[in-house]
């Protein structure tokens, strides 16, 4: 192999390898949260206040370490609420909630971050607070 082609390649290889370490997830939005399973998913919710509605991920490609989970309404980053959360081992399943109260009404984006901070997921979802 010339040493043109490893000027190339080598890069790549590391990218690879730093893209697999981070871990991937898939990350869902509703109203509970049974045998480690989201149900009530969907992207619009309408809820009383005091409602909470829960992020359940599924963590893949890593182990022993954390993710964060983080909740944040457009338009208001004051707004943000994160967890961290642990990953002992891969897959694992885990979930976070967000307790919505009058005035969180808008559009609302929770992310699943790894432990070097580089978003696994993401899933938008809509909530209208009434009551």
């Amino acid at each position: 192999m010339s040493k043109t082609a490893l000027k190339f390649l080598l890069p790549a290889l590391l990218l690879t390898t730093t893209a697999f370490a981070a871990g991937k997830a898939d990350v869902k939005v509703g109203t509970a949260i049974e045998k480690y399973e989201v149900t009530g998913a969907s992207d619009s919710f309408k809820v009383a206040p005091e409602t909470k509605l829960y992020a359940g991920a599924k963590i893949s490609g890593l182990e022993n370490g954390t993710v964060t989970v983080v909740f944040s309404k457009e338009g208001t980053p004051e707004s943000e609420s994160k967890v961290e959360l642990k990953v002992p081992r891969s897959p694992y399943r885990t979930h976070a909630y967000k307790t919505f109260r009058a005035g969180d009404s808008g559009n609302w984006t929770v992310k699943v971050l790894g432990p070097d901070g580089a978003e696994l997921s993401s899933n938008n979802f809509k909530v209208e607070v009434s009551g």
